[in-house]
């Protein structure tokens, strides 16, 4: 997250705390800043720090656990920035290689919550069994529907817990945004949206919305043929076509003769078919069609 952006959301954040909108608000809005990775030029400029630092009093419980939680993340971040600065910035000590000369011990990048790989099963994986806690807004509702996005994304997946949940929120959150509330829209979106990402020939979807190339946005109101892998979208065409075929009524088939002759443009390239139109004592209707010029006609 760049530094305008984290402005952006800051003063968002600030706006939200001063108007007293519901807490659930304030929550998103800073699950989405949990791995924003700021700098303390970053803090400084933006006021970010001071802005969370003082939701960690706020009267709601849930609004105080997050942000605090987001204040450690960040400090840790910073401190791993300075101690970064400080190695690269160290005097070689006489008769040893200085830092930069160290190929294998490169600077350490900011710490930014738990990033270790999941070691588990991964199609095990739930946020039960993973332990973390889903009550983020307030409302049962919503964060069932962020626990059943975590089950989505933590399917098949390596990723962290840490960016598994903050994936979750934020999906939830565009969700709740875009269909204007807990509707019926709302729940039925995010349940299509778990199904998908439990699909096995699907998992491309959930590496695209953890990494970003889908986002939470996006993600939220897509259509069901916009979910589906290439293949799955495949199979769907070839399924279709093979119904379309299916649903055709069966045309009889017709014979070219060499002997029936059009009257209009004289050619012997007349197609026929025999049908029983009358009594069974009585002669066929033979059903012509030129081959050339299109005519049709019809004689017993």
């Amino acid at each position: 997250m760049d530094q305008r952006e984290l402005d952006a959301r800051v003063k968002q954040l600030h706006k939200a705390a001063q108007n007293n909108e519901p807490a659930a608000n304030l929550i998103s809005i800073i699950e989405s800043l949990r791995g924003a990775a700021p700098t303390e030029e970053m803090l400084r400029t933006t006021k970010a720090g001071i802005v969370i630092g003082k939701l960690r009093g706020n009267p709601n419980k849930d609004v105080a656990k997050v942000a605090g939680e987001v204040v450690m993340v960040w400090k840790r971040g910073i401190e791993a920035e300075k101690k970064a600065k400080a190695l690269s910035s160290a005097k070689p000590i006489k008769g040893s290689a200085s830092p930069a000369s160290k190929a294998a011990s490169p600077a350490p990048k900011p710490l930014v919550g738990n990033k270790k790989s999941y070691e588990g099963d991964p199609e095990k994986r739930t946020f039960k069994s993973d332990k973390v806690d889903i009550s983020r807004t307030g409302s049962q509702t919503r964060d069932n529907c962020i626990g059943l996005i975590y089950n989505g994304l933590a399917y098949r997946s390596r990723e962290s817990e840490d960016n598994v949940i903050l994936r979750a929120v934020e999906v939830e959150h565009a969700a709740f945004k875009a269909y204007k509330g807990e509707t019926k829209e709302y729940k039925d979106k995010i349940r299509s949206l778990f199904q998908n990402l439990k699909v096995k020939t699907n998992a491309e979807l959930g590496r695209n919305v953890m990494s970003g190339t889908i986002t939470a946005d996006r993600f939220v109101v897509m259509s069901s043929k916009d979910l589906m892998s290439a293949q799955q979208r495949k199979n769907e065409a070839e399924l279709e076509m093979e119904n379309m075929k299916k649903a055709q009524v069966p045309m009889a088939e017709k014979s070219i003769s060499d002997s029936l002759e059009c009257s209009n443009c004289k050619k012997k390239m007349v197609s026929y078919t025999q049908a029983q139109t009358r009594s069974a004592d009585e002669p066929m209707t033979t059903f012509c069609e030129c081959m050339n010029c299109g005519k049709r006609w019809k004689f017993s």
